[in-house]
């Protein structure tokens, strides 16, 4: 399926929703291993000349963290790799740990100018810290492994980086404010995620709105949705539920969802008042 021919009611995959360790990513942690061999160098030598952690580079070379621009430019230098390592590099899946049926809205989030979450359920991904992404995913059924859960916080950590490195996309979270009173995790989890998700908002380009319990009804009350605007103005948007997701990019479908979310924004808490009511319930924790 490719960009605006699925419509709604395309389903991503639904029912394989398992996340993958990425085959192209073990492949280039074996190359690198190779080469650094090669140079006679244990992974606690080579770590301070590619200006990276013994632990972050065990993680790139059994495949498990997928490598920065920069490792990827001094290991080459350092190594002497004759241009190997940007050629495999280069073929990476950028979606390690994803589950196949959220990969093609992960490709659209990559170059959007604006990007709208309402979420009901949980914290969303680009919101989450580790501990309680940890949480998630060792409470997910069927259990999980331990390369998995390290695969699954992979992508998560690589997708945030979308928050830091484009400033010019516009993003905008209304989140239920039962989201921090569950208290997923121990105390300090839902502290830290107070926190994280106060920092974030802090940014120009980040917009956080929390739809208070007192609100009761509103436009959102069908189930969590997002949006996006691609830079050639096109909207889509992506539906999510327990074993699959759903992509929409009909226009009258996509005029529906764009109408509830104006009105949700209209209904939750405004940019101050969100802030100040998150931070009465860090204070209550």
């Amino acid at each position: 399926m490719t960009d605006g021919t699925g419509g709604v009611g395309a389903p991503l995959g639904c029912g394989g929703g398992e996340p993958e360790v990425s085959d192209s990513l073990k492949t280039f942690g074996e190359v690198v291993k190779a080469f650094r061999k090669r140079a006679r160098l244990t992974q606690e030598e080579f770590a301070p000349r590619v200006r990276y952690s013994a632990p972050t580079v065990a993680s790139i070379e059994q495949g498990r963290r997928f490598p920065p621009p920069d490792f990827v430019e001094r290991a080459e230098e350092v190594l002497d790799a004759f241009g190997a390592l940007r050629g495999a590099a280069r073929h990476l899946s950028r979606q390690p740990g994803l589950a196949s049926w959220f990969r093609q809205w992960a490709r659209l989030e990559e170059t959007a100018v604006s990007l709208y979450t309402y979420e009901c359920r949980l914290i969303p991904g680009l919101l989450q810290t580790e501990a309680y992404a940890r949480t998630l995913f060792v409470n997910q059924l069927p259990p999980l492994g331990d390369d998995q859960i390290e695969a699954q916080w992979a992508a998560r950590s690589e997708r945030q980086r979308l928050l830091r490195e484009r400033p010019n996309t516009a993003f905008s979270f209304i989140l239920e404010e039962h989201l921090f009173l569950r208290r997923t995790g121990e105390a300090e989890v839902t502290v830290g995620v107070v926190d994280h998700v106060l920092e974030l908002a802090e940014q120009r380009n980040v917009e956080v709105q929390v739809m208070p319990l007192a609100q009761g009804a509103h436009a959102g009350v069908a189930g969590p949705m997002q949006l996006l605007e691609t830079s050639e103005n096109r909207w889509f948007a992506y539906n999510e539920g327990q074993r699959g997701g759903l992509f929409v990019s009909e226009s009258k479908e996509l005029s529906v969802l764009q109408m509830r979310y104006a009105r949700m924004r209209s209904q939750a808490l405004s940019l101050d008042d969100s802030v100040s009511l998150l931070r009465q319930m860090r204070g209550a924790l």
